[in-house]
């Protein structure tokens, strides 16, 4: 059966008519956070110019004249948020101009190609029936998209699910090879075990432009009986290659140009839980296969990432997976694979550009999930790989021939590729604080730079789930998150801003056992007053502390699973919403006693808003005393005595996360800022009139997938946003009614 599918171009797709607007001015908050990076792709067509893909992310397209990424799919907005995962890229083998993007994030959702003339600046999309993983088990094989070298026109595609796909217009349409022997397994099979189609590769050696290449290998990167097979007419008819490694996975696969086929393998598809592994090579003339496996010290893990030297035959690079004793590593070897040498026993690594890769410790590690490996085929020295956590990348790569160290700097300049949980921006100190999945969080001074000190410490936490300030005391802060690979929970206070940290002893410390991006998420949370006196800490029973944790006292009348907010002025104030009684609990003692009062107006059973903290959300504004909003149901109510009366507020929005800034010129109550739907259009917004009404502050160019987890103004500049991205990492933004202001 025939697929066709319909080009459509992005630019001609448009929302209803839009709000009214206000340009703004977007940046990335510097963290050079990189991410997870399961793929580089150098172009054969053009120097400097090449591409990579994260997992949560999208593709990047490395700019060599700004020296950065540049992010290639920000357009994408919450209805196509899944596109944001790239399963695979494929720059054009003849025009640089040109360049196709596999899309989709998860298996349950939308997938499509993308294919672009101009590097990306602008794409067209295809959707496809097949679904994609970008950010599933296997996402470090490939390439699954690959171009044919001798006929542009022919695309193949390695479905994870659904076998091989062809198209021979260009990625307009796609048609399953139904010839191809492996047919596809059905989705739920052991995702350990079951990657799909991982790689294609063409055999240019033979054939004529304009004439599609005869000679063809793909990899299966699922438990079967065979895993690697080869077509002698383009495409037509398949046979397994004969003497195969039979017990392993292919993960990568690259042919050279005297005909020798190299293929790293795991005894499962990645980027966890391999336990061994081998490298082969296939010599495609004679028929004949063998074993070039380096020998590695300590134990387990296996192979992934290979990249083959252009220049010169017979020299390559593969990486380990999962050699977690001693840690992975990049090999390479100058003969075909029958010696090697150890790069990460002698590289120096510069992580200048992110100093957070320090985690705390002295030195830095040399990487994990190296999957992406890529040599540059204008320059052999220059060799990148991608790790879980950021690009490395050097320019004298040939050293270790000598024996000599190589030198190693973060590349990964302009890839924010982070989860970010929480965010505060004080009225006084650093401008931004935040709180962020996998790398714990960061004090920012200077939104352009990514923080010297690295990541918060004392303790380091590898998520950060919620942060707090007292409002008239701003130099306190306390953050709850999880540290070690155990999950832990973990709580931690500042007195400077966040500049340095002090562990905080806490009643209880559980956890829900719900996962969250890395790890367990903690029950409970810290809130501390208006004034710092007393923190209110919700692990366990709640209960309070005004000697800053050495000792705690019960909350009378405030049951677990309550999240309670301080008002941001009166400091013996505490409020909680019952949002299944459809109550609001308040205290004037400063947390030690709650008590039930009349709320009019409450939604019955609360529930359904999103945002740091899930759930039906109560938020203090800023100065004001009294002054709350809950956000329920998608929809922004307001009180003005304490939580006793509500009034809806909004009636033409669709809320999903909402903060405070900075009040406008010649008004007294802060600008209000949301993610959501106003008028039928998504995107984030700000109002100057408590809620009355809504503008646009962000474009059809800058959505960065789904609905931003967490948005706030920030309290001394009018207008200015921040907010938080579940794999673009955190971004700020500017009015452009005037230059824009000054990054602090």
């Amino acid at each position: 059966m025939r697929w066709t599918i319909l080009l459509v171009s992005l630019l001609s797709v448009s929302l209803p008519a839009s709000p009214v607007a206000e340009p703004y001015h977007w940046q990335s908050v510097t963290i050079v956070a990189g991410g997870y990076v399961p793929g580089i792709v150098f172009s054969p067509a053009e120097r400097d110019l090449y591409y990579c893909r994260t997992d949560i992310g999208s593709a990047y397209r490395w700019e060599a004249a700004a020296q950065q990424w540049i992010p290639l799919t920000d357009f994408f907005g919450p209805r196509d948020a899944n596109l944001m995962g790239a399963e695979s890229i494929a720059p054009d083998p003849i025009d640089p101009n040109k360049v196709y993007l596999a899309a989709g994030m998860y298996s349950r959702g939308s997938a499509a190609i993308l294919r672009s003339a101009d590097r990306g600046k602008t794409f067209q999309v295809a959707q496809v029936p097949f679904p994609m993983g970008g950010n599933e088990n296997g996402r470090g094989v490939g390439e699954r998209l690959n171009i044919d070298p001798h006929d542009p026109r022919v695309l193949y595609f390695g479905s994870r699910h659904d076998g091989l796909w062809r198209s021979d217009d260009g990625a307009a349409t796609w048609k399953k090879v139904d010839s191809f022997p492996f047919a596809g397994a059905a989705q739920g099979t052991d995702p350990n075990y079951s990657a799909g189609v991982a790689f294609i590769i063409f055999d240019s050696r033979n054939g004529a432009a304009g004439t599609p290449t005869k000679n063809i290998y793909v990899g299966v990167a699922d438990a079967s009986e065979s895993h690697l097979y080869q077509s002698k007419d383009a495409g037509q008819t398949w046979a397994a290659l004969a003497g195969q490694p039979a017990e392993l996975l292919p993960q990568h696969a690259a042919l050279d140009a005297q005909g020798t086929l190299y293929v790293t393998y795991g005894d499962q598809v990645g980027p966890n839980g391999m336990t061994r592994g081998a490298v082969w090579k296939y010599d495609t003339d004679k028929n004949q296969w063998i074993d070039i496996t380096p020998r590695l010290t300590g134990g387990g893990g296996g192979f992934s990432g290979l990249s083959l030297d252009a220049q010169h035959p017979g020299t390559l690079a593969v990486s380990t997976l999962d050699h977690w004793n001693p840690g992975d590593d990049l090999l390479r070897s100058t003969d075909g694979g029958q010696n090697w040498k150890d790069i990460n026993a002698t590289a120096k690594l510069d992580p200048a550009l992110s100093p957070y890769l320090h985690w705390g410790r002295p030195t830095v590690r040399f990487g994990w999930w190296i999957t992406a490996v890529g040599i540059d085929p204008f320059d052999s020295n220059h060799v990148l790989f991608g790790t879980g956590a950021t690009i490395w990348g050097t320019k004298d790569f040939a050293k270790v021939d000598k024996d000599e160290p190589t030198d190693w700097s973060v590349a990964a300049q302009g890839i924010e590729e982070t989860a970010v949980l929480d965010l505060i921006s004080p009225p006084a100190g650093p401008h931004l604080i935040s709180a962020v999945g996998d790398i714990g969080g960061f004090r920012h001074d200077d939104l352009a730079v990514s923080p010297a000190a690295g990541m918060s410490q004392d303790p380091v936490f590898t998520n950060t789930y919620s942060l707090d300030y007292a409002e008239l005391k701003p130099g306190l802060v306390v953050r709850t998150g999880t540290v070690n690979n155990n999950n832990a929970p973990a709580y931690s206070f500042s007195e400077d801003g966040g500049t340095t940290w002090r562990p905080l002893n806490v009643p209880e410390a559980v956890t829900t056992g719900r996962r969250g991006a890395g790890g367990g998420q903690p029950r409970g949370t810290v809130i501390l007053s208006a004034d710092g006196a007393t923190f209110l800490c919700t692990s366990g029973a709640p209960s309070i502390s005004t000697d800053k944790g050495k000792t705690w006292t019960p909350c009378q009348g405030l049951r677990a699973g309550l999240r309670p907010v301080a008002d941001r002025a009166n400091a013996k104030k505490f409020y909680a919403l019952d949002a299944a009684n459809a109550q609001i609990l308040a205290s004037t003692d400063g947390g030690a006693t709650f008590t039930t009062q009349p709320a009019a107006g409450l939604p019955i059973g609360g529930g359904g808003g999103r945002g740091n903290g899930g759930g039906a959300k109560l938020l203090a504004t800023p100065g004001k005393e009294n002054d709350l909003w809950l956000l329920s149901n998608r929809r922004l109510l307001h009180s003005l005595d304490g939580g006793k009366t509500f009034a809806p507020t909004s009636p033409d929005a669709t809320i999903y996360t909402m903060g405070f800034g900075q009040a406008p010129p010649g008004r007294d109550f802060p600008a209000l800022y949301m993610t959501g739907d106003y008028q039928k259009t998504s995107g984030i917004f700000r109002s100057d009139d408590s809620g009355a009404t809504w503008i646009r502050i962000n474009d059809d160019q800058h959505q960065y997938g789904n609905y931003p987890t967490v948005v706030i103004g920030d309290p001394r500049v009018y207008g200015r946003v921040y907010i938080g991205t579940n794999g673009r990492g955190i971004f700020y933004a500017d009015r452009a009614v005037s230059s824009p202001a000054k990054v602090p």
